[in-house]
């Protein structure tokens, strides 16, 4: 196995600490907090420094609020100084967690994605299918309450397993004990905070002993996993029914999760698999019906605030940019055309 030593030097290097700092602020540049921070920027990377060099580092505490992308979440958002670390962490530790992930791992990694994620599950099912000459099936699940859910004395373990740097590894209890989450009780903490660009590592580092479970130890061709999605595809409907035992006992034998048991599901090809917003058939590929009314919805919200004078052009264009290129991976080429005509008469005052 593969282990990782002297790396808190590294993380708490000066230089590292501030383009942590570039790099967390790309994008958020006129956000209040952002600005805020800027003014006293070099002081209080300094400050992180000595206290991280010192071992007196303390995580802070988290804003909750709620968004909707479209199910409702519950997002925590730690203070400025706490996500630059978050960023100098990730800095360090994604190149070396990245190279030992599996191929069909698609959150939250550079080169990967939900658009990815799609292409390799159709690409799958075209193996298994001989190229749509046979049926195929497909099991689809995901974790009930999966970031609530995270054990923490789990998570650090597994970390433990690769990282040999207690410094370190004490700094990472340290962000991951910041947060308890609903499922937490008087015995166990629980939960990652959706809102930690950490979590998302934390996340995949977790879930990669299941990954590594069900390509190594089941031997399981097709798979394919985001987040807490994942996707197994067979030939044989009767093997696909098995596994579902099988995985749920390893999930929460070793993992401390729980299949939703609402969402799991054994479909034929032929009737359609949604998947990570598309809806991937033999011939052909849809987006969710639900996904092209928020479109609209969101295009239209846009377009108002552009005529109302809240947002410039060139935001909104790269928002109706951005919608063509989810709808651009699926056979949407009619509504499409139907919503440019839509935002350049909207957008023109039309």
């Amino acid at each position: 196995m593969r282990v990782f030593t002297n790396l808190f030097s590294n993380l708490v290097n000066i230089e590292n600490l501030f383009f942590a700092w570039e790099g967390f602020k790309k994008d958020k540049k006129k956000k209040e907090d952002i600005l805020e921070f800027e003014k006293i920027m070099e002081t209080e990377i300094f400050k992180l420094h000595r206290e991280l060099i010192s071992y007196t580092y303390r995580h802070s505490g988290y804003i909750g609020f709620y968004i909707s992308d479209p199910k409702r979440r519950h997002i925590h958002k730690a203070i400025v100084r706490d996500r630059i670390l978050h960023h100098a962490v990730m800095n360090i530790l994604y190149p070396l967690y990245d190279k030992i992930f599996i191929h069909n791992s698609f959150s939250c990694r550079v080169g990967k994605g939900t658009h990815k994620g799609v292409d390799a599950m159709r690409s799958m099912l075209l193996k298994a299918s001989n190229n749509n000459t046979k049926n195929v099936f497909i099991l689809k699940c995901d974790i009930q309450k999966f970031f609530d859910s995270v054990d923490h004395n789990i998570l650090i373990r597994i970390l433990r397993e690769r990282i040999k740097d207690e410094k370190l590894m004490n700094l990472l209890i340290e962000v991951i004990d910041s947060f308890d989450g609903s499922q937490s009780n008087l015995f166990e903490r629980k939960g990652l905070p959706i809102g930690n660009l950490t979590s998302q590592l934390f996340a995949n580092v977790y879930m990669d002993k299941f990954d590594q479970y069900v390509k190594h130890v089941l031997k399981v061709k097709y798979y394919a996993r985001y987040t807490d999605d994942f996707v197994v595809i067979s030939d044989n409907k009767d093997y696909l029914l098995s596994l579902i035992t099988t995985i749920s006992l390893f999930l929460s034998h070793e993992l401390k999760l729980t299949i939703h048991p609402k969402k799991i599901e054994i479909r034929k090809y032929s009737q359609g698999i949604d998947f990570l917003g598309y809806v991937v058939f033999p011939y052909h590929t849809q987006v969710r019906k639900r996904t092209l009314r928020r479109v609209r919805r969101k295009l239209d919200i846009k377009v108002k605030l552009y005529r109302a004078d809240k947002i410039d052009k060139t935001k909104l264009d790269a928002t109706l940019m951005s919608y063509l290129g989810v709808l651009s991976h699926a056979n949407t080429y009619r509504f499409s055309e139907q919503i440019k005509n839509e935002y350049f008469l909207s957008a023109n005052g039309n």
